[in-house]
């Protein structure tokens, strides 16, 4: 029988896509949407609205393979893969969930330190950050549905803080549109080709893969019946396709704020303005002509130079919005990861301790010892490292979803094994060519040496990986 919409069973399947579409609201992702509209203005916007239709698309895979198997992508990966391999594989998720988790501890941080105008110091609010952990527990003693529609009301708070700053500011619809469609960058040199490579790395992570295969799972599903699984794939991207489409809105109203205030401003500019308004913030702002910039911090402190102090505050709830869940996303995929590869169950408290200590030490000797420049410096290789993981999850996912002895009726299509492989392809070259334009950055011959032993390992490791997707790649076009 022909399937029929109903919003009584969206609603049903409603949940695991907003709490995937957290990780494309970090605080990662916000400090690259502002960085996007000071340096190229609207003219990215169009980079932006491709990476989310590309994540949806490859998020669509993750949740067929939960779907369709009953497993989460670090168990098919447990099965399939020798033990070498899986371990290497598991390692590098587990890196990308600490740095992931150090970014958000950045992002909460600063909130803290804006909050209280100053009085919180940045080392201060990181330590603060330890109590995200019984905030978590209790969440998480609520119950998956109650916890789902909490991860919504934080989507909220982000939706309402930054488009309050959107409706502030009120920049040009049409300027906004024609970043959105036309691709366009007109005048642009290297430093907005970096940002535009930035958005993508920052837009696509490769532990929300393993975690949206993962939380499908928990909906009830008879998978020896198609009819049902088929269902299920159809109002999971239905529901992917709604999250994404508020993420992607309210990324766009960071990017499109800071495009219409601060674009082609310099830094004796803002220090005026912030000396007239009266703010504490004027220091932050070198006295000379180059143009301004930004970081999640530095952001705050402009808008409430320019719009008043209830648009810095604003603007660091929405940051502490941003860091709060994904920090509880970043556990729920840590959990599976671990679970799925070494078949170890641990509780979410372990599972939160255990992250959140690895990644605090380094994030709290930073913010003690140095500057708030250094942390945006430790943000900017926490990104460079997620963009060198992303192979680990994007080869994993189209092999597996390819194989038809894995997904049987619902394996990729010829289109989508192809269109898959190239914009796997696309995505591999992009990130890594943004790390080595950060690494040739440091002028570091120690670096250089380090940079190019790991270089050769990393490479090795994703030529086994690729290897292994042809070979599923070209036994089920042989099987079709």
């Amino acid at each position: 029988p022909k399937l029929i919409f109903s919003f009584r069973k969206l609603w049903a399947f409603t949940g695991p896509g907003f709490l995937m579409s957290i990780a494309f609201l970090d605080p990662g992702n916000i400090e690259s949407d502002l960085d996007s509209g000071a340096i190229a203005g609207f003219q990215l916007l169009w980079v932006l609205l491709w990476s989310t239709v590309i994540g949806l698309l490859l998020q669509r895979l993750a949740a067929r393979l939960g779907v369709v198997t009953g497993m989460d992508l670090a168990e098919v990966c447990k099965r399939e893969y020798p033990c070498v391999p899986r371990t290497i594989l598991w390692l590098m998720i587990e890196v990308a969930i600490i740095g992931s988790d150090m970014q958000e501890v950045i992002g909460t941080a600063i909130a803290f330190n804006l909050l209280s105008a100053g009085r919180i110091p940045l080392w201060g609010g990181v330590i603060i950050t330890i109590g995200d952990t019984l905030i978590f527990l209790c969440c998480d003693k609520w119950g998956l549905r109650k916890l789902e529609a909490f991860f919504g009301f934080l989507i909220t708070v982000m939706a309402v803080t930054f488009g309050y700053e959107y409706v502030t500011v009120a920049p040009n619809q049409a300027e906004v549109l024609k970043g959105m469609f036309v691709p366009y960058c007109r005048g642009c040199g290297s430093a907005e080709l970096e940002q535009a490579i930035g958005i993508v790395g920052a837009v696509i992570m490769p532990h929300n893969i393993y975690l949206h295969s993962a939380l499908v799972k928990s909906r009830q599903i008879d998978r020896a019946n198609n009819r049902e699984v088929k269902e299920a794939n159809k109002y999971f991207f239905i529901e992917a396709s709604i999250a994404l489409f508020v993420s992607f809105l309210i990324n766009l109203f960071v990017v499109a704020v800071f495009a219409e205030a601060f674009y082609g401003k310099t830094n004796m500019q803002v220090r005026q303005q912030c000396n007239e308004s009266g703010s504490s913030y004027a220091g932050l702002f070198p006295y000379n002509n180059e143009t301004l910039e930004v970081d999640i911090y530095k952001g705050g402190a402009v808008l409430g130079c320019y719009f008043g102090p209830a648009a810095l505050y604003i603007w660091a709830i929405g940051i502490l919005a941003a860091g709060q869940s994904s920090t509880m996303t970043g556990t729920y995929a840590g959990q599976f990861v671990m679970d799925g590869f070494l078949n170890l169950r641990c509780s979410r408290f372990a599972r939160v301790l255990l992250t959140r200590s690895i990644a605090i030490v380094p994030t709290l000797l930073v913010a003690f010892f140095q500057d708030l420049k250094d942390l945006t410096v430790m943000n900017d290789l926490l990104n460079a490292l997620q963009s060198i993981q992303l192979p680990f999850a994007l080869l994993p996912i189209l092999t597996f979803t390819s194989l038809t002895r894995v997904m049987h009726d619902f394996a990729n299509g010829l289109v989508w094994k192809i269109g898959g492989a190239l914009t796997i392809l696309g995505i591999c070259v992009i990130n890594i060519y943004f790390v080595v334009v950060y690494v040739t950055g440091l002028n570091s011959i120690v670096v250089y040496v380090i940079s190019a032993l790991l270089s050769i390992a990393y490479v090795i490791f994703v030529i086994y990986l690729a290897w292994k997707c042809w070979i599923a790649l070209r036994a089920s076009c042989l099987h079709v």
